[in-house]
């Protein structure tokens, strides 16, 4: 039964993976919702906390704390379905959680957008705090995602997807590569 992951920077194209994934049936499990929810137990606002408490659920748990709480998601809908994408790897050491897991049947996919373009992004969602109203400009996000041990989980991936030109012919690349790892 196989797992995708998914990893790349913010604004790089993870929830426009997991939306094409919803599309086909896909069970999607978002590990930033881990984090939401986290943020929101502790009475904080996951507009402009949601970083610091993603370094502190690490801090306390260890570098993997997200990919733990995540995995018995992931479990319980990979028993409801073939397949289950993973929104969201921030480190190499959830990979190293997933690879455990789910052995073989894992593939992480890399979606790559570089920075210039990840920012006109960003800024068009208008989903993020901007950095003059107490949220974090881009490069201290990828700075933040960088420390969580980012690069290496992007070194582990298998499968690189540049999301550079249409949002359509993205969306394509996904679909092809969601049909070929979920009928392998």
């Amino acid at each position: 039964m196989p797992v995708i992951g998914i990893v790349g920077l913010p604004g790089s194209g993870k929830s426009e993976a997991a939306a094409v994934a919803r599309e086909m049936d896909i069970p999607v499990v978002t590990m930033g919702d881990v984090v939401r929810a986290e943020t929101e137990d502790r009475g904080l606002d996951p507009a402009t906390d949601h970083g610091a408490v993603a370094q502190a659920m690490r801090e306390e748990n260890g570098p993997a704390a997200i990919a733990d709480r995540s995995l018995p998601i992931i479990e319980s809908r990979l028993a409801e379905a073939g397949t289950v994408l993973v929104d969201g790897i921030r480190a190499g050491a959830e990979v190293e959680v997933f690879e455990e897991a789910f052995g073989e049947d894992l593939t992480v996919v890399e979606i790559y957008a570089p920075f210039d373009l990840r920012e006109g992004r960003l800024s068009d969602r208008g989903r993020d705090t901007a950095a003059e109203d107490g949220g974090e400009s881009l490069a201290e996000r990828d700075e933040r995602e960088l420390g969580f041990g980012m690069d290496a989980a992007i070194d582990a991936a298998d499968v690189r997807i540049e999301n550079t030109g249409s949002l359509e012919a993205f969306r394509d690349r996904v679909r092809t590569l969601l049909e070929e790892e979920s009928d392998p």
